[in-house]
């Protein structure tokens, strides 16, 4: 529900603060003092397109701020808390407007985009007239607006559960689509692989082969070195390691005796001569077991050669290709089973596409039933509501082709004729705003024990109208105003006469300015009103009991 609506410096309004009600609100003034701008203003926090020529004249910037009530389980609850906008209860909607042209949008206090003030206004309020939020003439509206009515949820939702199933497996045939229509893919994916397969290829193997690639090709050297090294070690020179250390450890252990303390430094040089003779032994192991190969170190760098090649032929790393070969296996099964999963998804393709056919045409059957019911409702407020003879149909009919999606596969449109001899036509190419307005009443009034949005502008629903006419307009809208917020700009004192709340619409001029305000009414100041509204120029005490009997009847 809107709360309040906040206006500086735009159009004719210096600074401007509204309260609203739940209810019925009625908006009056002469013509030309501006009722419409607080329409324009609600426009723009919803989303409309800014202008610069709306930032009132010697003003830096225009601002609007819309305030609204948004309770648990309300669409724009929901739209508010998907994307982290809201705020309990509460929604503030703010535009602000600079003479440059360059507008901003704010929900909450955060900055957003004003294609989201756009959406999150169509949860919040429709209005209807000769201005941009008309949602009664979008065909998905119109499609929501009708299974609202026909209240079927249980076949909404069996459509939707089939089409998401439905989704899901055309989705996996037409990867396998893909993945079949790669034959030679196949054949070529098989022959990477007995590449690699024939390569014994493992992350072991190949770090073992380049292990042995180096030792051979450096056999030469290593033997010469190690043999070196044995001779040195083992050597009978005086300066040779062990002799040196053995002759060094017996002068010590004589003279252990003379000084024990010397026994540690002798156990750690019978240890040094022992490790020192083992290491010996073990170069001349070393050097018994190293060969020069020339044969075998051939046939490892062919070997290493052929694998180098494969990598760069697939582009990664001579470490990366044990994972490739086992990415390539994998996808030869996938390739392989494809065809297999392919025929046995046709059945369930099959057999899924007739259950949501079923579904739909239960739907289909369930808002034509719907669509006959709203029609004759609608037609007969139109003639009520000074259209007679006007004729109001809903069609229902299957979209072409096999579309479908989670709400059916129906196309709903909403046709008028709007006077008797003349042909039906989309409720989209109605010429005239009062007749639009007039059958968004009726629809509305038919539609509003249903769900929808919770607040409604009509902008001179009532023009070309005679006085009964005018009165049952008013009785309307008082009606719709039981399950929603209505607010009303009229002429007519039938409709004005019905609100809950009236507010007036005025301009003055001072120092050659004119200024807009709008000051809510007291119940004599609504009398007044009314009594100007009936009389005209001319105010008599019987127009006055006129207003006054007509307030009463409408409280009646």
């Amino acid at each position: 529900m809107l709360n309040f609506i906040q206006l500086r410096d735009f159009a004719l309004v210096r600074e401007l603060s509204v309260d609203f009600q739940a209810g019925l609100t009625v908006l009056t003034g002469e013509t030309g003092a501006g009722k419409s701008i607080l329409v324009e203003a609600l426009g723009l926090a919803l989303g409309n397109r800014a202008d610069s020529a709306m930032v009132r004249h010697g003003a830096r910037r225009a601002e609007i701020c819309a305030g609204f009530t948004v309770p648990d389980g309300a669409p724009a609850r929901a739209w508010l808390e998907a994307r982290e906008l809201d705020e309990d209860d509460e929604c503030l909607l703010r535009r602000t407007i600079g003479v440059e042209g360059r507008s901003r949008a704010y929900i909450n206090g955060r900055p957003v985009a004003r294609r989201q003030l756009l959406e999150l206004g169509a949860l919040l309020v429709d209005i209807h007239g000769q201005h941009e939020h008309q949602s009664l003439l979008r065909r998905d509206f119109q499609l929501q607006l009708l299974d609202e009515y026909a209240d079927h949820p249980a076949l909404l939702a069996a459509v939707a559960e089939h089409h998401e199933t439905l989704c899901r497996l055309e989705a996996e045939q037409a990867e396998l689509e893909g993945l079949a229509s790669s034959g030679d893919r196949l054949e070529l994916l098989r022959y990477q692989l007995q590449e690699l397969q024939a390569l014994g290829l493992s992350a072991e193997a190949i770090e073992v082969l380049e292990e042995e690639h180096r030792r051979l090709a450096h056999a030469g050297e290593l033997l010469a070195t190690a043999r070196q090294a044995l001779i040195q070690l083992e050597a009978e020179e005086e300066a040779a390691p062990v002799a040196a250390l053995a002759r060094l450890n017996t002068a010590l252990q004589g003279m252990q005796g003379t000084d024990p303390r010397l026994g540690p430094v002798v156990e750690l040089l019978d240890g040094a001569l022992i490790q020192l003779r083992e290491a010996a032994a073990e170069l001349r192991h070393y050097c018994d077991g190293l060969e020069l190969d020339p044969a075998r170190l051939r046939e490892v760098e062919q070997r290493l050669s052929a694998l180098h090649d494969l990598a760069r032929k697939h582009r990664v790393s001579l470490a990366e290709l044990p994972a490739l070969s086992h990415r390539l296996a994998q996808h030869c099964e996938q390739l392989a089973a494809a065809e297999e999963r392919r025929e046995a998804l046709a059945g369930e393709i099959a057999r899924a596409q007739a259950r949501y056919a079923e579904a739909a045409a239960a739907l289909r059957e369930s808002r034509r039933r719907a669509a006959g019911r709203l029609a004759e409702e609608v037609s007969e407020r139109m003639a009520c509501l000074g259209m007679s003879g006007g004729r109001f149909v809903v069609t229902v009919e299957p979209l072409p082709g096999k579309r479908h999606s989670a709400r059916g596969s129906d196309g709903v449109e909403f046709q008028v004729s709007a006077n008797p001899g003349h042909p039906l036509r989309p409720l989209a190419k109605v010429a005239s705003g009062g007749e639009l307005s007039r059958i968004s009443l009726a629809i509305h009034v038919a539609t509003a024990q249903r769900g929808g949005v919770p607040t409604f502008v009509f902008d001179e629903v009532d023009v070309g109208v005679g006085g009964r006419i005018a009165a049952v307009i008013g009785q309307e809208l008082r009606t719709l105003s039981a399950r929603r917020q209505i607010l009303c700009i009229t002429h007519l004192p039938q409709v004005a006469a019905q609100g809950h709340w009236h507010y007036r619409v005025s301009k003055t001029t001072a120092d050659g300015v004119a200024t807009t305000d709008i000051r809510c009414l007291d119940e004599a100041a609504r009398r007044e009103e009314i009594a100007r509204m009936l009389g005209g120029v001319r105010i008599t005490a019987r127009t006055r009991a006129h207003a006054r009997e007509m307030i009463e009847a409408a409280g009646d």
